[in-house]
Parts: structure tokens; sequence; C-alpha cells
């Protein structure tokens, strides 16, 4: 089920929270959304769930307008927000039999659904505790399978893996990852290496307006603007090697890597790439190459970049 959504906005008093954002996601996409704290993630989250409605803009949903068709839509949602609507005095199983019937589950369903949502977030060992009994760890699983206990289509989360130890976020990454086979999933998160390691593509928003969109491949050739290779080439006189380098076609620049002379930095032009010519280069002169490495812009930077400004 995708979402589209257009021009979307939300006002407090005379502040913008989010500022006329559109995109859409397709079934089947993972889509990681960052953003510095306050730049409008969780209300873009809380308007495409229903839980508050948009000053402005529209919001679609299995191409349906979610203003008329609120109700039907919030069956096919499951939403884990940053901080998990859970009841501390009840057992874990308890509160999933209470989320079930809230869904509208069938009885004959219930109990077969509860003892799936237990397998896959690994809640077995703590499932009979009561809520406020478990670790922040567990709390999160318990809102993982409260979000994800009527089966929808939509799964909508905010900070999924908050709390987590290691081994336990590489276990939801991966429920993540094939729960987003079938269904439509957004999820924010600060830690970007997440992303990049669940997400199909990123979405990246700075005072309330969408300021990137794409794959983490795209959004770093976007912002270095040209390719930069690191080679490592022997067998040459140093001198020799950088003034063939420097005359291909598609390098701009070239330099000593860390004052080695058998490392060179090839920065190429725009839309080019060196890695044919160098290698070309190498053979022909009968050099040995030993590494070639493009060398990328870290996530980190880019959205350093975009969110600081």
């Amino acid at each position: 089920m995708d979402i589209r959504i257009e021009n979307l906005t939300k006002k407090y008093g005379g502040q913008r929270a989010v500022d006329r954002i559109s995109f859409e996601v397709r079934t089947g996409e993972i889509v990681g959304f960052l953003g510095p704290n306050g730049a409008g993630k969780t209300t873009t989250m809380r308007m495409i769930t229903g839980f508050i409605a948009p000053t402005e803009g529209n919001i679609y949903i299995g191409g349906k307008l979610l203003e008329d068709h609120a109700d039907e839509i919030k069956r096919h949602i499951g939403y884990l927000p940053e901080n998990n609507p859970l009841y501390p005095d009840m057992p874990v199983i308890d509160y999933l039999e209470y989320v079930a019937g809230l869904q509208g589950i069938p009885k004959e369903e219930v109990f077969p659904r509860i003892i799936e949502m237990i397998r896959i977030t690994g809640l077995n060992p703590e499932k009979h505790k009561k809520i406020g009994e478990l670790s922040k760890g567990f709390r999160q699983r318990v809102g993982l399978a409260q979000a994800m206990i009527h089966d929808p289509d939509i799964l909508i989360m905010d900070e999924p893996t908050s709390g987590l130890d290691p081994n336990q976020i590489v276990e939801i990454r991966k429920l993540i990852r094939e729960l987003g086979r079938h269904k439509t999933v957004i999820l924010s998160t600060h830690i970007l290496p997440e992303v990049e390691a669940t997400c199909d593509r990123i979405l990246i928003i700075n005072r309330g307006k969408i300021v990137a969109d794409g794959t983490s491949g795209l959004l770093r050739k976007q912002a270095s603007g040209a390719e930069i290779l690191r080679v490592r080439i022997e067998d040459g006189e140093p001198n020799t090697i950088f003034k063939a380098l420097q005359k291909l076609d598609s390098t701009s620049q070239v330099g000593f890597v860390d004052g080695k002379k058998d490392r060179f930095e090839i920065q190429c032009h725009p839309g080019t790439s060196a890695a044919r010519e160098v290698f070309r280069l190498c053979v022909e002169q009968q050099w040995m190459l030993t590494e070639m490495i493009p060398f990328e812009t870290k996530l980190e930077d880019i959205f350093r970049k975009l969110t600081t400004n």
C-alpha cells in the first residue's frame, strides 16, 4: 500500500513545524526519515498515522485521501511512536491480547497472532512478566509487537531500535528488512549506519522542509560532485606515474596520499570515472596496480552539511 504526500504543512501558532513537503513511498520500500531534533520528523509521522491533522496539504494512502477515509485507512497502519504506549502493570501476553482487541482481530486469530509476534520479536523469555519489569530493550520489542500484531500493510516506526543492544539491533534490522519486502515502511532514527543497513531510500528533513531524497549512494554522489579514487601503483617511478595520471582525460587533479610515493588520490571531472583509464594505463606501462578505492563521502558528513545551515 503506497503513501503519497502533497504539500503537507503543520502550523503551531505562527511556526511551521512541517512546511509544504511532498514525497511518495511505494509498497515494498523502506524509507529512512532523518533530521535533527525539532526538524519535523515526528510531526510528519503523526500526521501520516492520523494522530494529528495537517494544517494544509493532503495525505493519500492506497490512493485514498486520509481525511475522508481515516477509520478505514488506520486499520492498515501499524505505528511505533518514540515513547511506547505501554501499560507497565500488564503482563506482556495480556497487553498484546488487549491491543489485538483494539485492532479488531477476530477472537480465534488473537492467540496465534500473539504467539507469532512473541516469536518474531524474541519476547519468549519474558512473555509472562509484567511490562514494567522488562528492560528497555524488551519494552521496545513489546512496542514493535503491538505495532505489527494486526499485520498492517504500512509500518511507521519512530526510533525502532532505541534501547536495544547490538545483537538485538541486528535482529530488528533483519526483521524490518523482511517486513519491507511486502509492506510499506517508514522509520526515523538518529543512528545513521542503521539507515544504510536497513533502508532503500533516505529522506532528510530540516526546519520542516525536505532537503534530500534518494539512496545513500545517490546522496553521496550529489554531495561530492565528482568521484575520488585512491590508488596504489608500484613498479614505476613516482613522478612519472604522477604526470601520467594527470594526463588522463577523466582526471581533474592528482595528489600523493599522506606523502607516500606509491599512493595517489585522483579527483575526476564531474560525471566521469578514471577507473578504467587508470587500469589501462597500468597495463600499458607494466605498472602494478595493487589498490583502487573509491573515496565516498560519509553519510554523517552529508547529514551535517544539509542540517546545519
